[in-house]
């Protein structure tokens, strides 16, 4: 192929001259082909990843006084560079006799090569993609060395070692969307190796005497050792990511889709990065943006910068970081609890520019509508910040009037906003309006149902007579606490969070801001006043519709919290249901999960019927991702996290509780309830405060503090039920003396046995203590921990299924164990490949995980096509793709273009082991299909055809 020409220093080194006139040589690579130095030449071709190792011969450029010489082409053939050659001699060896200056010589043969790499490139429709030339030609052998379609993406390649054996081959390490590839030439011995991600069960970075940087890859049948990485840490990062994508796939059958919306590459770039490299890395940037700030998930960072920022509460310059996205504008600092700030851009009425000085450079002030000023400084590059700033503001200004003329809600203005009453949250006008509007009725099956305007916990509330006055005066103190926090932080998502907001939040939410503060720290305010009239019409959809979500969804919901009055009648049992159904209606993927009941209940008890479900929504998709599906992936994740957290941090009762095997039992329904379930009502909303405020991280601190005190009572235990009675008394003893609310039955503590009660725990000091001992664990580090925790979970499920299906089909046909378990994994891999490389098919129609796992994954013709002529050679054969298509219209029974596993092996079952007469009764049936689109009689022959093999034939009616 023509390339952009490229100065060569050395014509001659490595490379054999086979045609030459004055103005081009034609040269191929010694060793290629046989002779002497292929070895060493090879060798050296990988370990410096030279081009010669895919393209053998090359054509130059030189002009006769010239010692420098031009590549202008190379090729992968003889026959390739010789049609190269012929054209050069042909088209242009004339034209540049004419020329008597050589750099016009030199001019004109670069524009003419170059002129004809356009007119190809316009003439394929080639795209014009934002990869270097330096790494199309890494592309071009990651191809070539693995026999990869171009669906396949390549995203990045690194130099190292691979340990086959006691041996390292040092080459290339390819990773691409969808497999891992290695490549090595050493002296004549080559060494190949292709995984995939999906494939992988543990991945991890690692360290020895002999090895300190190593990457290890396990898959089901063996280990692999990666070492002598330039930078193993970005290339770890990559596979890591690349791993988690195939993990997600396996999940929810999701593929990848890459983003076009990048900034493009400079041309003249040096890098070798490719646009997918550039694609993942942001879009890691964005997650852990997200992660911190607690925002929606389709949130894409653009960019961030140090700056500092003017902190009025304490007058102070603050040095962080700013971050700028298409919604956000968010501050944090370099001292990580000093101070963080969220600016909604809906929120911004002005941005400018003030003027520098020596003691404040380069400033940035911004206005928002509740009349708070940021004032930040020291920022690098201001003007282009500015103008990004801008840009993002007048989308959102667009944004914001489309959505009122569509909801018709033009008369809702700014005004109204920032005159709310008593509200803590500056948001969307909408959430004001729903003491007027929100008196509609949402359940549509029974309008005579009353509909709650406001949080449950307002219109349920008793108190004890006796314990009135000197809790209900702690309550007040506490509320004046938290007002004077906001008057002298700032009210709204728009405030100050510092350490002191942190210590108000572990001493406990007022009763009656819980609702909005639960909003604030979780990010679902954000969600709720960008998306108005969203649940008022989730509801309306919704109700009325039957599906299995909506009948687990009724039968849970009468065990919702029964021991509190709010759920012992039909209005607050009637909001449960509307939440919880337009939940699923929203996420029909997750649809409803045991425990979901639980969290909702709780969330309606303190905030309005909206806010529940917007919490809930920050809850299941962003805070406890993958808890609530079928599979409980997520709690099952932090479950094996928790024991990792446990042998590092309690590694004296490690040993005893993996023994009884309690952790796993305890770490379920700790988690997915965040201890409702467990604990006292008034002291578990205590922990789901410093949860949305936290994180997991509050979750995970917590458990390991119940077993730190409970250490020698559980060291004592001789079985898991005795292990989980002194649990379960201890948490039923944790309480809340400065709750305001009258003492509710605790459910769990009505079931455990009549023993001697735990001494009271104060949940404050169990929080407080949780932080003292266990406040070092980080969030990212809990997200490494998941990562390794999810391949394992993920891996132990597909594996589970293999098994169940098995289990299920092995009595139905003559096929043994491990013969079906060979013939699934083929099933499901050509399945995966389908969501690889199939283009823009549905996958969805292709694996329902609602199905039995017999019928969840589905293969179309094509894909049967490729599994019929590998598993039977012999119908490799001029008919063999009519006999395919024939085979698989039989085995499709519905009609519908796909076929199960069970309908492939009950095809395979006949062709393998049936007798003669089932094979001829098959091919017949195969033979009498009528074409597709087609009416076929049969003819009277065939009738009498399938009569003789359909008929029962006894032996001695066959005689």
């Amino acid at each position: 192929m023509w390339i952009n020409p490229e100065d060569v220093l050395l014509a001659g080194a490595l490379w054999i001259t086979e045609r030459a006139n004055p103005y081009f040589i034609l040269q191929k690579r010694k060793g290629h082909g046989g002779g002497g130095g292929g070895l060493l030449v090879g060798t050296l071709d990988v370990v410096l990843d030279s081009s010669a190792r895919v393209a053998p011969y090359r054509i130059l450029y030189q002009t006769p006084d010239s010692l420098v010489y031009w590549i202008i082409a190379h090729g992968t053939s003889r026959k390739e560079i010789t049609e190269h050659w012929e054209w050069l001699e042909h088209n242009l060896l004339q034209t540049l006799s004419i020329f008597e200056n050589e750099n016009d010589i030199t001019t004109f043969v670069k524009g003419k090569v170059q002129g004809i790499i356009a007119e190809y490139n316009k003439n394929q429709e080639v795209k014009d993609d934002d990869d270097t030339d330096k790494f199309k030609e890494a592309i071009a052998k990651f191809r070539k060395l693995f026999g990869m379609p171009e669906e396949e993406k390549l995203v990045n390649y690194y130099s190292c070692s691979y340990w086959k054996g006691k041996v390292p081959r040092q080459g290339w390490l390819y990773l691409s969307i969808n497999h891992l590839c290695f490549y090595s030439y050493l002296l004549g011995k080559e060494a190949k190796l292709v995984v995939r991600w999906a494939d992988i069960t543990q991945l991890e970075k690692s360290a020895t005497l002999l090895l300190p940087d190593v990457i290890r890859v396990s898959t089901r049948a063996r280990h692999h050792l990666f070492s002598v990485f330039l930078n193993i840490n970005e290339t770890f990062k990559l596979a890591e990511q690349l791993a988690n994508i195939a993990m997600r796939q396996l999940l929810d059958n999701k593929g990848f889709e890459q983003d076009r919306s990048l900034p493009k590459l400079k041309r003249k770039s040096p890098q070798k990065v490719s646009a997918l490299k550039r694609d993942l890395d942001a879009r890691a940037k964005s997650e852990r943006y997200r992660a911190l700030f607690r925002l929606p998930k389709d949130e894409k960072l653009d960019g961030h910068t140090d700056c500092t920022l003017w902190t009025p509460f304490n007058k102070m310059h603050i040095l962080g970081q700013m971050f700028v996205s298409t919604n956000y504008i968010c501050f944090t600092s370099k001292e990580e609890t000093l101070c963080s700030l969220i600016i909604p851009l809906r929120e911004v009425t002005i941005v400018e520019k003030a003027d520098s000085s020596n003691v404040l450079p380069s400033p940035l002030s911004i206005s928002t509508k509740n009349r708070m000023t940021f004032l930040f400084a020291n920022l690098k590059d201001r003007d282009f910040l500015v103008q990004r700033i801008s840009d993002f503001l007048q989308q959102t200004t667009s944004k914001i009037y489309l959505e009122r003329e569509v909801t018709g809600s033009l008369n809702s203005s700014d005004d109204e906003v920032s005159s709310q009453q008593g509200s803590l949250l500056s948001c969307s006008p909408q959430r004001s309006s729903l003491g007027s509007d929100g008196e509609r009725q949402f359940n549509l099956n029974d309008s005579s149902v009353p509909t709650a305007t406001q949080a449950l916990m307002t219109m349920y509330r008793r108190r004890s007579p006796e314990e009135f006055n000197p809790k209900l005066a702690k309550e007040f103190l506490k509320e004046q606490a938290w007002k004077n926090h906001l008057t002298e932080y700032g009210q709204g998502v728009c405030m100050y969070r510092t350490e002191k907001t942190k210590d108000l939040v572990l001493q406990g939410i007022p009763e009656n801001m819980r609702g909005e503060l639960w909003l604030l720290f979780s990010g679902a305010i954000n969600e709720m006043v960008t998306h108005p009239g969203y649940y008022e019409d989730l509801v309306e959809k919704s109700m009325g519709r039957y599906n299995l979500a909506t009948e687990e969804i009724e039968r849970d919901l009468h065990r919702s919290l029964p021991e509190h009055p709010a759920f012992q009648n039909e209005m607050g049992i009637a909001a449960l249901r509307r939440v919880l159904t337009a939940y699923a209606f929203r996420n029909p993927n997750i649809g409803y999960c045991q425990a979901m009941n639980i969290v909702t209940s709780v969330l309606l008890l303190y905030a309005k019927e909206e806010e529940a479900f917007w919490l809930l929504v920050a809850l299941c998709e962003r805070m406890l991702p993958d808890y609530y599906n079928t599979r409980v992936v997520g709690a099952l994740v932090d479950q094996g996290v928790f024991e990792e957290l446990a042998r590092e941090y309690v590694p004296q009762l490690y040993d005893c509780m993996q023994d009884l095997g309690v952790i796993s039992t305890i770490s379920l329904s700790w988690f997915l309830t965040l201890f409702l379930s467990v604990m006292p009502f008034e002291s578990a909303v205590v922990v789901v405060d410093c949860f949305f405020y936290e994180g997991i991280k509050v979750i995970f601190q917590l458990a390991l503090s119940v077993l730190h005190a409970n250490i020698h009572q559980l060291l004592g235990c001789k079985d898991d039920g005795e292990a989980m009675t002194v649990l379960g008394r201890y948490l039923d003893s944790v309480t809340n003396k400065d709750s305001t609310l009258p003492p509710i039955p605790h459910l769990h503590s009505l079931l455990t046995d009549n023993g001697d009660p735990h001494p009271e725990v104060d949940i404050f000091k169990l929080v407080r203590s949780s932080y003292e001992k266990f406040g070092s664990i980080r969030a990212d580090v809990i997200e490494q921990m998941r990562f390794k925790q999810r391949l394992r979970v993920i891996q132990t499920i597909e594996d589970t299924t293999k098994r169940n299906v098995v289990r299920t089909i092995v009595t139905e046909t003559p096929f043994g164990i491990d013969e079906l378990e060979e013939l699934f994994v083929l099933f499901k891999t050509e399945h995966l490949t389908s969501c690889y490389w199939g283009g823009g098919t549905n996958l969805t129609e292709r694996h329902d995980p609602s199905l039995p796992y017999l019928e969840q994954y589905r293969i179309n013709v094509e894909q049967f096509r490729g599994l019929f002529l590998l598993l039977f050679p012999w119908a490799n054969e001029a008919h063999s793709d009519p006999l395919a298509l024939r085979f698989f219209r039989l085995l499709d029974h519905n009609g519908d273009a796909l076929i199960n596993f069970r309908e492939f092996i009950s095809g395979l079952s006949v062709l393998c082991y049936g007798d003669l007469t089932e094979k001829l009764k098959m091919l017949y049936k195969m033979h009498v299909l009528p074409d597709v689109g087609t009416e076929h009689d049969e003819p009277d022959s065939a009738f009498e055809a399938t009569q003789y093999f359909f008929e029962d034939i006894t032996p001695e009616t066959s005689m």
